[in-house]
């Protein structure tokens, strides 16, 4: 009798368990779309990319030659929201970027997701984005990419 409550036990905690890492996939989601996806890619609306982007974000990328460069949410921030004052933001039609999640992996406080970007129709770019859960959410904290 025993091991039938505690089978039951594993299989009710391996369920909450798997309940609550869709709730975190979902949740990492929401920021990449929300920050990224509509605030910093589609809107320039700062709102947006604040709540989910860390202020120590970085964009790492390679040049010619593996020399690495890095760019700071600061400086994209800055960028965005000057095209959205030239009237170059919102993008609209076949100039909007949408994402398609191909993985989410979460460990504790930790998370990976890989995103297919689309500029249109145009599939452009596989992104890594690295995030980090703080007291107030999911934050967006590094990001590469690869360039198709």
């Amino acid at each position: 009798m025993k091991q039938i409550f505690f089978i039951v036990f594993i299989f009710l905690l391996m369920k909450v368990t798997a309940q609550n890492a869709e709730q975190e996939k979902e949740a990492i989601k929401r920021v990449i779309q929300t920050a990224y996806v509509e605030g910093l890619q589609n809107e320039g609306d700062a709102g947006k990319i604040d709540s989910g982007i860390h202020p120590d974000f970085n964009l790492l990328g390679i040049d010619k030659g593996n020399a690495m460069w890095k760019y700071s949410i600061k400086d994209w921030k800055t960028n965005v929201l000057q095209k959205q004052k030239k009237g170059e933001l919102p993008r609209t039609g076949k100039d909007k970027v949408s994402v398609k999640f191909k993985s989410i992996d979460v460990t504790g406080t930790a998370a990976m997701a890989k995103i297919e970007f689309y500029v249109g129709e145009k599939f452009t770019y596989v992104d890594y984005i690295s995030l980090y859960k703080f007291s107030d959410g999911w934050k967006m904290v590094n990001k590469i990419f690869y360039k198709l």
